[in-house]
């Protein structure tokens, strides 16, 4: 099994587990729409996420983002094994344009973070924190809504 075809298969059981476990993600229709070693990606169909103006909800934006982050995160500490719980620990939003179609996030790790670096802290300390930015596009590829965050991994036990 090829490392994407790995990274896909965990994604896939982190999003069944994700849309069962937090029912805001089934009320969105939260969906996994790509992942590898260095992204991964969610999206959800404008309607259940809609805003009295017919264009996508700011709430279901930042939401779908931060669950993108979140589950970079959480889907690199499945894929080798390590129990530990995962945090927001803070974020800043941008809202740049509406969006009238469904929508779709895209989370990598920040610039100036590394898995390397998030590993072998989590392995001294049982604590790491890393930066991860989203993204979802409008209709002609340019940025519509970013998020920056810092997440907090904590081993359990």
């Amino acid at each position: 099994m090829s490392s994407t075809d790995d990274a896909t298969l965990h994604a896939q059981q982190l999003i069944r587990f994700i849309r069962d476990e937090i029912p805001l993600a089934r009320a969105m229709d939260l969906q996994l729409a790509g992942c590898d070693d260095g992204h991964l990606a969610l999206r959800a169909p404008l309607a259940p996420n809609v805003n009295d103006k017919g264009c996508a909800f700011g709430g279901s934006l930042v939401s779908l983002m931060t669950l993108s982050g979140w589950a970079l995160v959480e889907l690199a500490l499945r894929r080798r094994g390590l129990d530990c719980d995962v945090f927001v620990a803070e974020s800043t939003v941008r809202y740049l344009a509406p969006l009238w179609q469904d929508f779709r996030s895209e989370a990598r790790l920040a610039a100036d973070a590394d898995w390397t670096t998030f590993f072998s802290t989590l392995d001294a300390r049982g604590k790491a924190r890393i930066g991860v930015d989203c993204v979802v596009n409008d209709e002609n590829g340019a940025p519509a809504c970013t998020l920056g965050a810092r997440f907090v991994a904590k081993r359990r036990g």
